[in-house]
């Protein structure tokens, strides 16, 4: 058996492998429309002319719809890059779209390289792309990583995660980091010290996958290969240093007790509509890789990028399951958000399968992926999930509904208070824990603020988007965001007043995030004011618009410290992020003894009871109206209550340190207009 391996290879595992025993490479592509395969290996990334050529026999290198062969050492001499042509008919009509002259990226490729003369025009015209196409990176490297010391953190009620972009975290020259480093792998290292003193526990990195990088998408959510590391994220140039450098940062993060979960883009590639690019998956199987639309010559785009993964086939859930293997057994992360989750609920057909979705319930049962942290955009272009299809016992979602109503609440539109209560309790209306579903107040991901619309401080600084800049005439980007300037648009001649009310906002913003059952995030920058000047959506913007001014850390360093205290007091009091909901240990009041639920109502109190689980005691006043609203206390007596947060105060008296809590002396409390009272009982 092992000699008819020898001599015509493996069809697993896909992609490129070196067996040591051999001294020989194995290559495997999966097509199960293609009638030829041609390998070609090259030594430099800008040759023309391959060192190299093996041209498949499907009777001898062909088991069922794999494509495989074993490749000698001596026979790859110097080559270090590889590529295929695969033939087949172009026949839209029929979903095929095969063009032999074009040269094809593994989608299994560890490392991409680029020539200087890489085109994305030139793989969206049929014809030779020869000498601008990019390669896949042979594995040259024979050593193992040592991961002797890494320890894998796990966090619960202390969990809060932070989203960041590699590049914009540490792209500006401010940033402190020296300038070989500045947004890369290795300057996020050398930022660890600030994360442990803000509170980070997890840390969520936006796409680090290879993206094409003439496509323009900053963000990273047009993916060239699952498997890659994008080649701008790392200070080294070889491409096995790169995954060294990653494989490093994960490492000293996990030694700061910081979890890194990756945001991924499995529901739809750079390889876009009919007229995008042939880069790989197309040009090797259109109809595995991709849902095509009814006339089967163009694409669905319920991803609203053209085309969408074409999950439920049974090739393409192997493959996303072997990307996820790999970046956690040999790259160490700890999780993964899913982009536009929703996709991966979706059938061969297209239609959802909400009870059992394939892909779904492989990654619930996959072994390697059982103790990862794991997180759904539960929505699409077409269809909103959030609360459905995704298991009760392991994956958390983002709530929208909480980023939306916790801005229109705090923005004083009428008729939220009883959204806001099940916002605050853990949105159970959302994730219910009834004895058909069993689902856990955690798996709801609160957040007001993410990379896809107005950071927080643009929240209340701009009515409308200011998009300009993006190039699409303001039009892109969402028109409903439910911000509100305080008074004034912009940034340009602000009272002082207004930017006293954009600061109080802010703060009001944390203290709900930080109070509420459920897994908080905030979105890298916040905690100090960053500003994209108005733009909802610089997916293209990689420049200063998204690039974080660390200038903005010293100028607020108030705003910072208001979050590092707020995040460490939900840290102390277990109490607050529950698995389970509160129940009985949660008693609702208003400005008296009872919650106003009416349409005109903008104030809550609530006195969560922490004895129960060996925790103090909080009471919260929560008031949303733009006039002063006397609150009373309905819980304890007089002396029994410290005061911890009053955002109506200027700083430092806004929010105090641990053990610094002025004793109240009434149970009668005024809150400011548009502020957060929180107390603590001793």
């Amino acid at each position: 058996m092992n000699g008819w391996i020898t001599e015509e290879g493996s069809d697993y595992p896909f992609g490129v492998t070196f067996i040591p025993e051999e001294d020989a490479y194995n290559f495997a592509l999966y097509s199960k429309n293609a009638t030829g395969v041609v390998l070609n290996l090259y030594e430099h990334v800008n040759a023309m002319n391959p060192v190299y050529s093996f041209h498949f026999d499907y009777l001898k290198n062909k088991s069922g719809r794999v494509w495989h062969c074993r490749i000698p050492a001596r026979l790859v001499g110097p080559a270090r890059y590889y590529a295929y042509q695969v033939h087949g008919l172009f026949a839209p009509d029929r979903g095929l779209r095969f063009d032999p002259q074009k040269l094809l990226l593994d989608p299994c490729a560890r490392a991409v390289g680029f020539p200087r003369r890489f085109s994305r025009q030139a793989a969206k015209v049929k014809g030779t792309n020869m000498g601008r196409a990019p390669l896949g990176v042979l594995p040259i490297s024979r050593r193992a990583y040592d991961w002797s010391g890494d320890r894998i953190p796990k966090h619960t009620h202390d969990t809060i995660v932070y989203e960041m972009h590699v590049r914009g975290f540490t792209r500006r020259p401010n940033s402190g980091v020296e300038p070989d480093e500045q947004g890369t792998f290795t300057g996020l290292v050398r930022k660890i010290p600030y994360l442990k003193e803000l509170g980070v526990t997890v840390l969520e990195l936006m796409p680090v996958f290879q993206f094409d990088p003439l496509e323009g998408n900053y963000w990273g959510y047009m993916p060239l290969s699952f498997f890659a590391l994008h080649h701008l994220y790392a200070a080294a140039q070889d491409h096995d240093r790169r995954v060294d450098e990653f494989r490093e940062m994960v490492k000293a993060l996990h030694q700061a007790d910081m979890e890194v979960i990756l945001d991924v883009v499995y529901n739809h590639t750079t390889e876009e509509d009919e007229n995008g690019p042939t880069y790989s998956f197309r040009g090797i199987d259109n109809t595995t890789y991709y849902l095509l639309g009814e006339d089967r010559s163009t694409y669905r785009d319920d991803a609203g990028t053209g085309n969408v993964i074409r999950a439920g086939h049974p090739h393409v859930r192997n493959m996303i399951l072997e990307s996820l293997r790999y970046w956690v057994t040999e790259m160490h992360v700890d999780g993964f958000r899913f982009d536009l989750a929703s996709l991966l609920t979706r059938g061969t057909d297209g239609t959802i399968d909400e009870n059992a979705p394939p892909i779904i319930a492989a990654i619930r049962s996959d072994p390697s992926l059982a103790h990862c942290r794991l997180i759904a955009e539960a929505w699409d272009v077409s269809s909103y999930q959030l609360g459905r299809c995704f298991p009760a016992t392991t994956w958390l979602q983002w709530n929208g509904q909480y980023r939306d109503q916790v801005r229109r609440f705090l923005k004083g539109d009428p008729g939220l208070v009883p959204d806001i209560m099940r916002r605050i309790y853990g949105s159970d209306d959302l994730f219910p824990d009834s004895m058909e579903e069993s689902y856990h107040a955690y798996q709801s991901v609160n957040y007001v603020t993410s990379h896809d619309g107005f950071t927080l401080y643009d929240l209340v600084s701009y009515n409308s988007k200011h998009n300009e800049a993006n190039g699409l005439d303001n039009t892109d980007g969402v028109d409903d965001n439910f911000s509100w300037n305080c008074g004034r648009e912009g940034d340009q001649g602000v009272p002082a007043d207004v930017l006293n009310l954009r600061r109080r906002q802010i703060k009001n913003a944390c203290c709900l995030l930080m109070l509420s059952n459920g897994t908080p995030m905030i979105h890298a920058g916040d905690e100090f004011m960053h500003t994209q000047g108005g733009n909802n959506n610089p997916f293209n913007q990689d420049n200063e618009t998204t690039w974080l001014d660390w200038d903005l850390l010293e100028r607020n360093g108030d705003m910072f410290r208001f979050f590092k205290l707020m995040i460490a007091f939900r840290k102390d009091h277990p109490s607050i992020g529950r698995s389970r909901y509160w129940r009985d240990d949660i008693t609702w009041y208003g400005v008296g003894s009872a919650p106003d639920l009416s349409h005109e109502s903008r104030s809550l109190a609530y006195c969560l009871h922490g004895s129960s689980r060996q925790d103090n005691d909080i009471y919260v006043m929560i008031n949303a109206y733009w006039e002063d609203l006397v609150f009373t206390i309905q819980d304890g007596s007089i002396g029994e209550w410290s005061r911890v947060v009053d955002t109506g105060l200027e700083s430092p008296d806004d929010i105090v340190e641990q053990g610094c809590e002025p004793v109240m002396r009434s149970m009668k409390y005024s809150v400011k207009p548009r502020s957060v009272v929180v107390l603590l009982r001793k």
